[in-house]
């Protein structure tokens, strides 16, 4: 009987085979099997639900927060959103063997840029099943292998996604090692994973912070983070206050639980008087928690009172953090500082103001008059995403099929020699 360790190795080994077919088949098959794993969804539509219901309640029984029950949670309207991420990353354009690049040198050479998968990418997350999905449907279309490790929250669930969707794979004649999980709920699975550096090309963690950290210092594999999202909601001194007021409510309150949720609102001193009581009125009648510095309590007394770590903590709740501002300067200087270059927007009807927000605010998605919960790949356009990556190099923001492409440049020459 094989040890655990064993076992990761070979899934590694298996999936680097794999992944030297699947880099070489057809559009068409993949997406065969993109619609294949379509169809699968669908039918196992109560399955997957029952065994989603398995995890909520050892969940509750654990007394996990009611955000990480509404990440886990699966309905038949989640269920039907995955069915339509998936067709629409079906209904993309090919990502591979693009010509990203070519230049014809003065010696004859013709030099091209052509998009490639990466090959093998590991995805350690903790609480969304619907994870599972978007990274296969990503991975296949993008014709890279996957190996997932979910979190314990979300045994059932992602057991019965995998069964189908390797099922689903299975039947369109693709390798079958293009698509594997780790079974084990052991912590040191995580690890063996991290150390497979002969076989893994990336690994991409979804999750908290504690998890991000730990892979992050035990990876011999490169890393994409998609670190907390702290994203911040400006109101600018000459913003229109009626859209003001439903962009703020939709950042924070749409989605509370989410990422790209706003969990500071910033609010120039000009309008404070006008837009602060609106704003928190609306708010806590739909029940979130204020969090105000000294000059939002003289606006509106009674409310709990911002401590330093209120800026740079992501609440991922019904709480906002409430902060006065001097300035557009120092609005652009307070995200800088505890924003965590995920997304951040400008209230304004400034158009200077509007650039100079934009230019200088350091993060993946900066917006104007729109709000922070459109930070996904879906609303951008990509079909799904991967994640948010808050990184800088090779992804940034969120990450479609191009971000899970490598390129290689590909030389024709007529017997060139360098001098």
């Amino acid at each position: 009987m094989r040890s655990l360790k064993q076992e990761i190795l070979l899934m590694g080994k298996q999936a680097r085979e794999a992944s030297r077919l699947i880099a070489e088949s057809s559009l068409s098959l993949r997406n065969k099997a993109l619609l294949s794993i379509a169809q699968e969804l669908r039918k196992r539509r109560t399955l997957i639900l029952k065994e989603n219901r398995r995890d909520i309640e050892f969940a509750r029984n654990k007394g996990l927060s009611s955000a990480f029950l509404d990440r886990l949670k699966l309905n038949n309207a989640r269920v039907e959103k995955m069915i339509e991420m998936v067709m629409g990353v079906q209904k993309l354009p090919e990502p591979l063997g693009k010509i990203l690049w070519e230049i014809k040198r003065p010696n004859g050479l013709l030099v091209k840029r052509i998009s490639v998968p990466i090959g093998v990418i590991g995805i350690i997350y903790e609480s969304r099943p619907d994870v599972t999905v978007q990274a296969t449907a990503l991975c296949l279309k993008a014709g890279n292998c996957i190996i997932l490790k979910g979190g314990k929250e979300a045994y059932n669930s992602n057991l019965v996604l995998v069964n189908i969707l390797q099922g689903a794979i299975r039947r369109c004649n693709l390798p079958e090692f293009c698509l594997q999980i780790v079974r084990s709920t052991e912590r040191k699975a995580v690890k063996y994973v991290l150390s497979l550096n002969n076989y893994l090309d990336l690994i991409i963690p979804r999750g908290g912070d504690s998890l991000i950290k730990m892979v992050s210092d035990n990876s011999r594999i490169p890393v994409i983070k998609h670190y907390k999202g702290i994203c911040h909601t400006y109101v600018d001194k000459k913003a229109d206050l009626k859209k003001a007021i439903s962009v703020t409510f939709n950042a924070k309150m749409q989605r509370p639980g989410t990422c790209n949720s706003t969990e500071t609102l910033l609010v120039h001193q000009k309008i404070s008087r006008l837009f602060l009581p609106k704003i928190i009125k609306k708010l806590k009648a739909a029940g979130c928690e204020i969090r105000g510095c000294q000059r939002t309590l003289k606006v509106y007394p009674g409310i709990k009172r911002a401590k330093k770590e209120d800026w740079n903590t992501e609440y991922l709740a019904p709480i906002l953090s409430v902060k006065v501002m001097n300035s557009l300067k120092e609005a652009i200087e307070h995200i800088n500082l505890y924003g965590t270059g995920h997304s951040d927007t400008i209230i304004t009807e400034d158009k200077r103001a509007a650039a100079e927000f934009l230019k200088k605010v350091d993060s993946a998605a900066v917006y104007l008059n729109a709000s922070t919960r459109f930070t996904d790949g879906s609303e951008f356009g990509l079909g799904a995403e991967m994640g948010i990556s808050t990184d800088k190099i090779h992804a940034r923001g969120p990450m479609g099929l191009e971000s899970l492409t490598s390129y290689k440049y590909v030389i024709h020459g007529n017997g060139q020699l360098r001098e």
